[in-house]
This record gives C-alpha cells, structure tokens and sequence, in this order.
C-alpha cells in the first residue's frame, strides 16, 4: 500500500488484522497433543504425506484481515501511518506464521491420524473381528430360534383347557421335585464313550530308574517283614511266643474263633499303624529289624558311575522279573497238565474236598481245617526245615513245587530229547550198515560239525571228541595272544568250544581243518582258569577269560563274549573233573 502525501484526495484506510478466537483455541489444543503419539521423526517427510492433507486441514486456517475505521484524527496524521504500516506488516506476517505453525500441527494431526487407523488395521486382523462377528450372529440366530419356540409353547399351553393346563402343572411339579431329589443320582448313569488316553512314557534315566528301584525296595519292606515274622513262628525262633501263639491260635480254632481272631488283628494292627503315624514309637517284633544305611544319592556321576549304576539296577530287575517269570510259569503249567502225575494230585486232591464240602457240615470242616493249619504251620514246618531228608520224602506240596518246570526248562528238556532221537551213537561195528555216500558227520548230527565240515576234522581230534550239549554252537569270542607282535596273530575272532577233553578255538579266517589259526588246547595241559577284564577301565566284571598253560608265557584271553559266565561255568566244571577224574582215553 503506498501512500503519497501530495495527494489529499486518497483516503488512507489502516488495516490491522487480528487473529480470530477458534484460531488461538485450535493452537492451544494443538499444542497439547503436539507430542502425544510418536515423534515426528518416526513420521513420514511432509513431501510424503497424504494429498488430501491439505484440503482436510483447510478449515478454519485462512483468515481474512477485517478492516477497522480509526479515528479521522489518525487518518489525517501522516507521521503515524508509517508506524501503523510497519506495525500492519508485523501482524501480517506473525500471522502467516501462525498460520504456518497451524498447518504443519495438522499436518502432524493427520499422520497421526493415518497411524492410529494402520494400528488399528492391525489389531482387527491379530483379533479376528470377522469370525467373532460371524460367532456372534450365530448366537443372535439361535436366540431367535429359542425365542421363537418359547412363544410357540407358551401360545400353546394358553390354548389348552384349564384342566389340561392344571395336569400339566402338576407333571411339572412332579417331573421338577424328581428332578431335585434324584437327578443327581441319575447323571451317574448317563452312558458315555469311554476316552482311549494314551500315558506318556518317560525317556530312559538312570536317577530315575535307580529312585523307582528304592521305592519299590520300601514298599515291599513291611510285606518282606510280615513273612519274616510268619517265618520265626513257625520256626520257633522265640520259644515263648510261638508256644503262646500256638495256644491261642489251636484254642480258637477248636471254638469257632478263628475268622474273628484274624479280624482282630487286622483291627490291632492298623490301631498300632495310627499310634505310629501320631509320633508313638512302636516297634514289636519277632526278628529284630536289621536297619540299611540310606545311602543319599549323589548327583554329578561320572560315565563310568552311570553306566555301573545302569548295570546294577539291571541285573536287580533281571533277577526280579526272573522270579516272578518262574513262579507264573509253574502254577501255569500245573493247571495246564504239562507234567500229568503233579496234576493228577491236585485234581485228586479238589475232588475230595468237594465231596467233603457237600458231605460234611460246615462248622465241622471249618474245625478240621483250622487244626489241620496249625499243626501244620507250627509243628510239621518246623520238622521239615530242620530235617530236609523227610522233608524231601514226606513235603508234598514241597515236592510238587520243585518238581513244576518252568517254561525254559521244558524247551530245554525238549531239545535234549530231539538231539538224543536226531544223534544216536554209532557204533564201529555198524559201520557197513551206513549207505554210501552219507558220511559220519551228517549222520551224527548239527552238533558234531561246524559250519565248515566235521568238527573232529576241523581240529584234527578223535571222532569221540564232540562238544558239550552246553555249546553245541560254540560261543563267539576273541582269541588274544598276547606272546605274539603281529596285530593278525594278536588278536584272532571265532568260535570257541568245549568238548570232554579239550578247549577248541575255530577261527573266523581259517579255510581248512589244518589250518594253523585255529587252536587246540588239552584240559590237562591248563594251570589256571580265571574270568579276565580286557580293559580295566570299563566298569563291570569284564567279559573275558584267562587261560594259563604252560606252552604260553603270558596266559590266553578270550575276550568279547556275551555268555561270558555261562561258558566259564562249562570250561571250569569239564576242568574240575578232567583234574579230580583223569582224561579219559
């Protein structure tokens, strides 16, 4: 705006622009959520921001300058329009950057704005708005069915007479109190499928294998001391309390007493177990107790330590699960007639108690067998321990007992029978009868010839030489020669066999009967048998043996065998009677 003071003829409005009220409450308001949400930094570039940004932020921004009439006495004052101008600029301009300031908080508005609704995208995807919708119109669907069936019903109960309506108030009463008094009860019957869970099995460990091992020993320690104790009574370890028990037990046995009397003691006893549990101490019996140290587990254990503690528990489970294998395996064979003379007993034996049973009273055969228990708990026991001659002649069901075989006994007894029928003795003089072109060898049988020709060949022996019904396949092992350098004569793998005088070695290398790997060694000849640890540094007892001879200056090993045991009895028992009897000839 120019202003020229040589023309008077111009009125000279002054304009001075104020900024609206909205304008100065939407910055306060912007102020406030300036920093709000994220920085601006985290933001896109304002190059970047929507394009509708500022057709959006358009309202309310742009101000128009009103202008205001001043006073004559002000327009007419030349000195004072430069000052108003300057001061008209000043406005302008902290106006526009007013106007700027509020452009670019609505510019941040607006990315904020578009922030919130990706956030918010975002969450209705990780929620699923869609399906919950979806659920929820289902149930509005069902509600209406169920509203819709409710006022059918009760449209139709208002249909019916008020005799009808009455009877059916009264079997709802009825239906409801039966409800209430045995709907419980009823439940309990409802049938359902049962579920097929199958339990997890828990991974291999030796702590817990050995933790398991001693719970099983403390629970079956109360058991162990019940049989103990049954034991001292019956061999009267205490005089004085098995000659009371005896008295006690036979006179109520001879009154009918009996039942009761066991039932008190099951009454004592369990009175005696919640005096122990309150803190009593209490301890009576016949044998006294032999308390074990607990040992307290260790827990860092070595490899060796482990795999020691793994053998360990192993062979307790073995022999364990063996018992137990052997005990089943009897009663099974006594009621399935394996060996008909002990069964025949038993049946005899169940038919004269039948017979009995429907003959005699009861209270007379209830008497019978009482006494009959107790001389034979107290007195006839007692005899048969302390003298197993009449024990072994006199102690039916002792006898019956060892004589029931176990199912490795009866394989055992099979085999021998098949091997005794398959390999008969062939004697010199029937020679001629034997057809040409079947050798000995196929006549005698699988057990007289290895897996490359007749065994009395293979090891250059007598014909009589044949091996042990114990190893008639021979046990796989190797031979360790410890007097020779060479790693091939050190260490040899084959098969080792006992025959009645000698110790053969068939080695897995050798192609012929003469070969030199094979080896040979009389009964007579060994000076020492012994079971032999190949490396001391495996935990266990090893799984070799040690035969010393005269013609070796360190002793033979042979290492590497399964039945390690089994095969130490065979060689040490043929030794013993080679030694005690003479070699045959």
């Amino acid at each position: 705006l120019r202003v020229s003071p040589l023309t008077p003829e111009v009125t000279i409005h002054h304009v001075k622009v104020k900024p609206k009220l909205g304008v100065l409450n939407m910055l306060k308001k912007l102020d406030k959520i300036r920093f709000r949400g994220p920085k601006r930094d985290e933001f896109l570039d304002l190059a970047e921001s929507p394009t509708a940004s500022d057709n959006e932020g358009s309202e309310d921004i742009l101000v128009k300058p009103r202008p205001s009439l001043r006073d004559p006495e002000e327009l007419r004052d030349p000195a004072g329009s430069g000052s108003l101008n300057m001061a008209t600029m000043q406005d302008l301009r902290s106006d526009s950057e007013r106007l700027n300031e509020v452009k670019g908080h609505l510019e941040i508005a607006l990315l904020e704005k578009h922030f919130l609704q990706e956030e918010l995208r975002k969450l209705r995807e990780e929620t699923n708005v869609d399906t919950l919708k979806q659920e929820l119109e289902k149930e509005r669907g069902r509600r209406l069915d169920l509203e819709q069936k409710m006022s059918e019903s009760l449209t139709l109960s208002l249909s019916l007479s008020p005799e009808k309506q009455q009877k059916e108030t009264l079997c709802s009463r009825l239906q409801k109190w039966l409800y209430d008094r045995f709907g419980v009860y009823i439940e309990d019957f409802h049938f359902q499928p049962e579920e097929n869970t199958v339990e997890p099995e828990e991974p291999l460990s030796a702590k817990r294998l050995t933790e398991n091992m001693r719970r099983l020993k403390r629970c079956a320690r109360p058991i162990t001391n019940f049989l103990r104790n049954l034991s001292a009574l019956s061999n009267w370890h205490s005089v004085y309390t098995s000659a009371i028990a005896f008295i006690v037990y036979m006179n109520a046995a001879w009154h009918g007493w009996a039942i009761p009397m066991f039932l008190f003691l099951a009454i004592l006893r369990l009175s005696l177990n919640y005096l122990i549990a309150r803190g009593w101490r209490i301890q009576w019996s016949i044998v006294p107790e032999v308390s074990e140290p607990l040992e307290p587990p260790k827990e860092d254990l070595t490899v060796s330590e482990k795999f020691q503690l793994v053998l360990d528990v192993a062979q307790k489970a073995q022999n364990l699960f063996g018992k137990m294998a052997d005990v089943l395996e009897k009663i099974k064979n006594l009621f399935m007639w394996v060996q008909p003379e002990i069964t025949q007993k038993l049946y005899i034996g169940l038919w004269v108690a039948f017979i009995s049973s429907c003959v005699l009273p009861y209270k007379l055969m209830g008497l019978i067998i009482g006494l009959y228990a107790g001389i034979k708990f107290f007195i006839i026991d007692f005899l048969f321990k302390s003298c197993p001659k009449l024990r072994d002649k006199y102690d039916t069901p002792y006898i019956v007992w060892n004589n029931l075989p176990t199912d490795p006994q009866l394989k055992e007894r099979s085999n021998a029978t098949v091997s005794r029928r398959i390999q008969p003795v062939v004697s010199r003089s029937s020679l001629a009868t034997i057809p040409s072109g079947v050798s000995r060898e196929d006549d005698s049988g699988r057990a007289h010839n290895t897996k490359k020709g007749a065994f009395h060949e293979i090891f250059n022996l007598p014909e009589t030489e044949r091996p042990l019904p114990v190893c008639e396949n021979g046990w796989r092992c190797c031979l360790i020669n410890r007097d020779r350098k060479m790693p091939t004569d050190y260490i040899r793998n084959g098969v080792l066999y006992v025959t009645e005088n000698y110790l053969c070695f068939e080695s897995s290398s050798s192609r012929s009967g003469s070969s030199k790997k094979n080896k040979v060694i009389k009964l007579v000849d060994i000076t020492d048998v012994q079971k032999y640890k190949v490396l001391s540094v495996l935990p266990g007892s090893g799984m070799g043996i040690s035969i010393a001879t005269p013609s070796t200056q360190k002793p033979l090993v042979f290492g590497a065998m399964i039945h390690r045991d089994e095969a130490f009895e065979a060689i040490f028992t043929q030794y013993m009677k080679i030694v005690t009897t003479g070699p045959e000839t």
